[in-house]
């Protein structure tokens, strides 16, 4: 029996959805990098949403009518959301944490609003007309480096574009971005933890997921709509209002 690819687009961001929530509910109530086992389920669940954002990133790309309005919204939002971000995140102290490199280190400056951004631009290079070359080399080293500060830091952006340049052969896609998550997941076990970086590797239960997409929005034009503005809106809120939260207990 055939399996049939059931889910359109609506649905697999509901996914991404529903996992990045567990995942940032389980950074907020087990801070740090907590081997216990239900944190880490939450994390593993976590691992989801970047790949499916990412793809959809990609495939926004290819459907968009005005390229233009879609990359500027992608920035508008990374705006606001790294406010949330981070609010929410462990690194906030006072209102200067706002300001990228003031408090920590260079890591997870932002969030991967930022990264997923950069990623489109980097595609748009990459199939542009006028870009060629080494120029075209040099703005994607630059992009990487621009990247590199966000939740995700530059991978993300790596994997929006060898999904968007790989459209039409799916093992491609996935091979080309669990080599960059692979690299991701090495960095997390020589810098913070094996077992973290082990988890990192979980993106790859994003594939059958990702398979399962049909290429199609949904059937109801109102809830295209409504679907077309809830990542955006719901990434930053469900971030503040976990980071008010915290703030309010104290964290």
């Amino acid at each position: 029996m055939k399996l049939q690819k059931c889910l359109n687009s609506n649905q697999i961001k509901l996914i991404a959805i529903v996992a990045m929530t567990a995942d940032h509910i389980a950074w907020a109530v087990f801070p740090g990098f907590v081997l216990k086992p239900l944190p880490i389920l939450l994390h593993i669940i976590g691992r989801l949403t970047c790949p499916i954002m990412c793809y959809c990133i990609a495939e926004g790309y290819h459907y968009t009518r005005d390229m233009r309005k879609y990359t500027a919204r992608l920035f508008v939002f990374s705006f606001i959301s790294h406010f949330a971000y981070v609010l929410a995140s462990a690194e906030f102290i006072d209102w200067k944490s706002f300001i990228p490199f003031y408090y920590g280190n260079v890591f997870n400056q932002t969030s991967v609003m930022w990264s997923l951004a950069w990623g489109l631009v980097m595609l748009r290079i990459i199939h542009s007309r006028k870009i060629k070359g080494i120029g075209q080399m040099l703005l994607c080293m630059l992009i990487c480096v621009l990247s590199f500060p966000a939740d995700w830091s530059c991978v993300a952006a790596l994997c929006i574009v060898v999904i968007g340049t790989n459209r039409g052969n799916f093992k491609m896609q996935m091979a080309g971005m669990m080599v960059f998550m692979s690299a991701f997941a090495l960095v997390y076990c020589l810098s913070i933890h094996v077992v973290y970086g082990i988890i990192q590797l979980a993106t790859a239960l994003s594939i059958p997921v990702i398979w399962l997409y049909n290429g199609k929005r949904g059937n109801n034009p109102t809830v295209n709509r409504v679907m077309k503005w809830v990542f955006y809106i719901y990434y930053p809120l469900h971030l503040a209002v976990i980071g008010a939260v915290q703030q309010f207990a104290g964290k």
